[in-house]
């Protein structure tokens, strides 16, 4: 029997990289993936929206998967709900990195946290959290972490994952029961983190749900 293809990773930044490999290494050795990065994405989004993204994203991934059944994680929580959208079209699955991490911060909690080191995320993110909670009810709070995007766009990842870690840190304990971390990039600042507020970050979660995904488990 012909194994599965590995899944697609579609990373709007080549920082992404080595962190998904950091965790298929740690968490689930002998998985194959396929990183496939494309800068171009977020940048028009921020500008334009993550709608107007939608045929350049469509054309991107039909020629990742060519027709193959490999499973799709798109790992920019900004065009993460534009690339579910287009699952029916692609054939294929296509998961948000950040589905599984909204999903445990609903049931964690009714106050939730969201930081974010770029405005155009938390539209996206603060729905997925709605979404998750269904009828639950919870209140979202956003928190820009001011100049943080300006160092990882200039390469400095430890001084992003610091000005995240102290935002987080920040985050009032009466006034939050669960911390999210809207995009990967800032998941290395959940272990620089003081705070007791649960922390919760992305990538592990959704790398997580792709491969079983693409194992066909539930």
């Amino acid at each position: 029997m012909t194994a599965r293809p590995g899944p697609v990773l579609l990373h709007t930044s080549p920082a992404h990289v080595p962190v998904f490999d950091a965790l298929r290494d740690r968490n689930h050795p002998g998985a194959v993936l396929r990183h496939l990065v494309v800068p171009e994405l977020l940048a028009r989004a921020r500008v334009e929206g993550p709608g107007a993204v939608a045929p350049a994203l469509l054309e991107v991934l039909a020629e990742a998967v060519s027709g193959g059944q490999a499973p799709v994680l798109v790992t920019c929580s900004t065009i993460g709900a534009t690339a579910e959208s287009l699952a029916p079209e692609l054939g294929v699955p296509v998961l948000r990195v950040d589905r599984p991490m909204a999903a445990a911060a609903a049931a964690t909690g009714a106050r939730i946290a969201v930081l974010a080191t770029v405005e155009s995320t938390f539209a996206p993110t603060c729905e997925l959290l709605a979404e998750e909670a269904g009828e639950r009810p919870v209140s979202i709070r956003s928190h820009l972490v001011a100049g943080a995007w300006e160092r990882f766009e200039a390469g400095d990842i430890a001084g992003n994952l610091a000005l995240v870690a102290a935002a987080a840190d920040a985050v009032p304990e009466a006034d939050a029961d669960v911390i999210v971390l809207a995009q990967a990039s800032m998941a290395g600042a959940a272990d620089l983190v003081t705070t007791r507020i649960p922390v919760l970050a992305s990538p592990a979660l959704g790398l997580a749900a792709v491969l079983r995904a693409g194992s066909g488990d539930s």
